[in-house]
């Protein structure tokens, strides 16, 4: 024992020698200095930006040489390929979690996809006119996908195959007991992969060459405990390439729920010894990179398709963790060959609002004007050509302190420095002016303060208050921007509604382009960083792959809404896109650039040209519509119920009936389409709801309102207008024979003396083919035809709608008994006041269909053109159309009793129902 002590001494004595010692101190104090050094030169180049604060973090450090493929680089698909850009995702229920992120961010990312919840006892239709239908399979369940009935999988793996398609899914853990060792029991299907299941991970690192990386950048170990429990996976075959790597967690690190996670590339936090792992040496021959040791574990697996053809890929985790939904975009466009996939380019536009309008106390001073200025020069190092857009309000300038007023001076010295736009000159909003004149009268006293103060207004660019009168539409605003300021752009975040923020959308309005506003997580009283709701904790998530982060993701362009307040104080803004920019270089490959607002305008509407038009929806029933909606306006002249048709149905005897009712009121006619309004299905939608209420009186307290209009029926944008703006309305839908409704379009055009039913029989016109044949007849054809694919149409029309908000009229009984047929309309209309429509109508033999029965017990019949006697339609014509419409009627009758829905008699006559 003495000798170990003596030993133990004569150790000590040698470590702590004079020499060790001098040398160890000469070693700390040069890191000291260095470390000083480094300090003192990040402060120098950042002490301008932003105010010094305790709860400040610094700009993320990371390596930007390491990785960085752009579109050359990327893997080529080949041209031509034979599929669909539409995605099919196999959810187990709509309402998992897992299940409504998915559709979350593949609505986030516009892709079109069809879903199928449930047991997947029978596949959908895969293949259409020799096309794949889908680019890329999704199962939200791995298992779901390994256990489909054989039939059912072999089909699937051989479409993959046949059209190169690919399979993300993903294997989730179950909520069981947590882990904190990994033993491989558990096999996928019969794959040679093994996994493991609810584990506690930490140190996630992106494999640099895993194939499907296209947005993703491998930038650093996010270091510290992961978020939620994991599956990671063990290999068994050279099919398999890891995506993504982790570490176990030790069972006291998970308990440690509070740490931050950050990426640190000097491993600053070193790794813990994790526990052995019991797992195949296979494993790490077939990890190509470098940085990896035996106690990294895959988190997300590349299937190359080596085994079976069919290449996958795979994630242990759903879709919480922040850089998952960047892999997610990349897999869905590498399996997919580029079909549904994101551009790397991103357009970014920094508004700042309320200039000039903020509270004394709360604006900026000439430093933070400084800073701007500075930070704006910094972002074009990184955006070329980038300007803050500033939005301003003359009336309110030099309201501040002196040392507001004189950054205000500062500001317009600096004028030409910025981009500008105007608000109001009082940042009131539109509808609060009572006219046009007083609107546009108030709007140039702003045109005047910018034309004095020389700011640059050359952009056609404008943003209204609050973002009243944008949508919803009040017109005098769009005039008054024509007129005052020649405005061809705006961007509003109310449109079609402020929430859900990843729907929202452009749209084109008096040809003024609406673009879509995004937020930042700033608003006008978020001045402090301490103060910020939630804790500061709450804003560096949403930089750091949080709903910032994730507006570069999915959002081509991007209009940012930030407030002067935001640049002074805390300069929250200055420290929040510092950072969310550098968090997007460091761990994606996009590419932000800047547009003025009309080319962005323009270029927004070349790729998404389906949003040009408008969707009306009803104001007064969003709450923060209504809040920016003219008090002097109402929602009470919409509709409660549409007849929407289809033509020669009878819609017009429907329409006088229900005019009888002395509860219910249509709207007035109009002079070039008579009784129909027309509303949703031409060039009248984009005169806006306003011009559309017009046509309707003001209702008292038990009135009914109504209109009908017979070319709604059959045109494919009209059920979704119609549901946008009366998502409560009923739907009046009238079906007789398809067959006879054809023959009836005929002769109505016949007695309307036109020229191609005039020469060509009715048998000519149905059985005419539609090449070759000349374009008049086709389109004859068309209008007899196709309005009589009523389950077709039908669909569109239950889509968001419940099916007791659909009212079936069958057209043939209204004709024979509307006696029986109006009071099951009024029932079905929840009408409080049924009466009895026997007493209001009578026969007219002479007109041959029945007519009001008035006071005076004088019949009053529709004119002349309604009731027509036609010749019987030939035998041949019948023959034939009976079979063209065999399936249709078929699946009309299965569409009607699903719905729980009365089957008219007709039908039910033809398919012995």
């Amino acid at each position: 024992m003495q000798a170990i002590k003596r030993n133990m001494w004569m150790k000590v004595r040698k470590i702590a020698s004079p020499r060790n010692i001098v040398f160890t101190l000469t070693s700390l104090a040069t890191f000291s200095v260095f470390y000083m050094f480094i300090e003192w030169q990040n402060r120098e180049t950042t002490s301008f930006h932003i105010k010094d604060h305790h709860s400040f973090k610094p700009v993320p450090d990371c390596s930007l040489g390491r990785v960085n493929r752009n579109e050359n680089q990327a893997v080529k698909f080949p041209e031509n390929t034979q599929t669909r850009q539409k995605a099919l995702l196999f959810l187990k229920s709509p309402q998992t979690q897992l299940g409504r992120k998915i559709v979350v961010l593949l609505e986030s990312a516009r892709f079109k996809f069809n879903t199928q919840n449930g047991e997947i006892k029978n596949l959908p239709v895969l293949i259409d006119d020799n096309k794949g239908r889908y680019g890329v399979i999704i199962f939200e369940d791995m298992l779901s996908y390994t256990g489909l009935h054989q039939w059912n999988r072999d089909l699937l793996d051989k479409y993959c195959r046949d059209f190169n398609v690919g399979i993300v899914s993903f294997l989730h853990p179950k909520r069981t007991s947590v882990s904190h060792d990994v033993e491989f029991t558990q096999k996928l299907g019969n794959f040679p992969l093994n996994y493991a299941s609810n584990l506690k991970v930490k140190d996630y690192e992106l494999n640099a060459t895993a194939r499907i990386l296209r947005i993703a950048r491998p930038a650093e170990i996010i270091t510290g405990l992961l978020p939620n429990d994991w599956t990671v996976f063990e290999f068994e075959h050279n099919t398999y390439t890891p995506v993504s790597t982790v570490r176990l967690a030790q069972a006291y690190e998970a308990h440690d729920t509070g740490q931050d996670l950050r990426w640190d590339k000097n491993k600053a936090r070193p790794f813990r010894q994790s526990p052995s792992v019991n797992r195949q040496s296979s494993l790490f021959g077939l990890f190509p990179s470098e940085s990896v040791t035996d106690d990294r574990l895959p988190a997300v697996v590349q299937d190359l398709g080596k085994y079976d053809q069919v290449e996958r890929v795979i994630f242990g985790e759903a879709l919480k963790f922040w850089l998952h939904q960047v892999l997610f975009l990349d897999a869905i466009s590498y399996l997919s060959r580029g079909r549904l996939a994101l551009p790397l380019e991103r357009n970014v536009q920094i508004d700042i609002d309320d200039m000039f309008v903020g509270v004394k106390g709360t604006r900026m001073t000439s430093d933070d004007v400084t800073a701007l200025l500075n930070f704006q020069e910094e972002l074009r190092e990184t955006i070329p050509g980038f300007s803050f857009q500033l939005g301003f309000s003359g009336k309110f300038i030099f309201h501040g302190e002196p040392e507001e007023t004189e950054a205000e001076r500062l500001l317009l010295k600096l004028h030409d420095k910025f981009q500008w736009f105007p608000h109001m000159w009082s940042h009131m909003q539109a509808h609060w002016f009572k006219n046009v004149s007083q609107l546009c009268s108030y709007m140039d006293i702003n045109r005047q303060f910018a034309v004095r103060h020389k700011l640059n207004m050359s952009h056609g660019y404008a943003v209204s208050p609050h973002h009243a009168g944008v949508y919803p539409v009040h017109q005098p605003l769009y005039d008054c921007w024509h007129r005052i300021w020649n405005i061809t752009t705006t961007s509003t975040e109310e449109y079609p509604h402020l929430r859900p923020d990843h729907k929202r959308r452009g749209f084109i309005h008096d040809s003024i382009k609406v673009l879509p506003r995004q937020t930042c997580g700033l608003f006008t009283h978020t001045m402090i960083l301490d103060k910020y709701p939630g804790g500061p904790t709450t804003l560096h998530e949403n930089i750091n792959g949080g709903l910032l982060f994730q507006t570069f993701l999915f959002n081509q362009f991007n209009i940012y809404m930030t407030h002067l307040s935001n640049y002074g104080n805390d300069r929250l803004a200055i420290y929040t896109f510092r950072r969310a920019i550098k968090f997007v270089q460091c761990w994606t490959n996009l590419q932000l650039r800047y547009d003025p607002p009309e080319v962005v305008g323009r270029k927004y509407f070349e790729l998404y040209p389906e949003e040009k038009d408008p969707l009306w929806t009803n104001p007064c029933l969003d709450k923060r519509h209504k809040e920016i909606y003219s008090e002097d306006k109402t929602c009470d002249r919409l509709p409660n119920f549409v007849v929407v048709g289809p033509q020669k149905t009878g819609t017009t005897a429907l329409y006088w009936f229900l005019n009888m009712h002395p509860d219910v009121e249509s709207n007035r006619p109009s002079d070039k389409t008579f009784e129909e309004v027309q509303f949703f299905s031409g060039a009248n939608y984009y005169k806006g709801i306003d011009w559309y209420m017009d046509y309707f009186p003001v209702p008292s307290i038990d009135t009914i309102l109504f209109e009908k209009s017979a070319t709604y029926f059959d045109q494919e944008v009209v059920p979704r207008r119609v549901a946008a703006l009366l998502p409560k309305s009923h739907v009046v839908v009238i079906l007789i024979d398809p067959a006879k409704r054809a023959y009836s379009w005929y002769q109505h055009m016949r007695s309307h003396d036109d020229p191609t039913a005039l020469k060509y029989s009715f048998y000519q016109v149905v059985n005419a083919k539609r090449q070759g044949s000349p374009s008049a007849l086709i389109s004859l054809q068309r209008r007899c035809l196709d309005p009589g694919f009523y389950a077709y149409h039908l669909e569109r029309w239950t889509d968001g709608r419940r099916s007791d908000q659909i009212v079936i009229v069958d057209g043939e009984m209204l004709k024979e008994k509307p006696a029986v047929v109006m009071q099951h309309v009024q029932k079905a209309l929840g009408f409080k006041n049924i009466i009895d429509y026997s007493k209001k109508l009578k026969f007219d033999q002479k007109k041959g269909f029945f007519c009001q029965v008035t006071e005076q017990k004088r019949l009053k019949c529709l004119g002349k053109s309604k009731g027509r006697l036609y010749p019987d339609m030939d035998d041949k014509s019948q023959m034939f159309l009976t079979k063209y419409y065999q399936v249709a009627n078929t699946k009309l009758l299965q569409m009607l009793k699903s719905m729980n829905k009365p089957v008219p008699k007709w039908l039910g006559e033809q398919q012995g129902s």
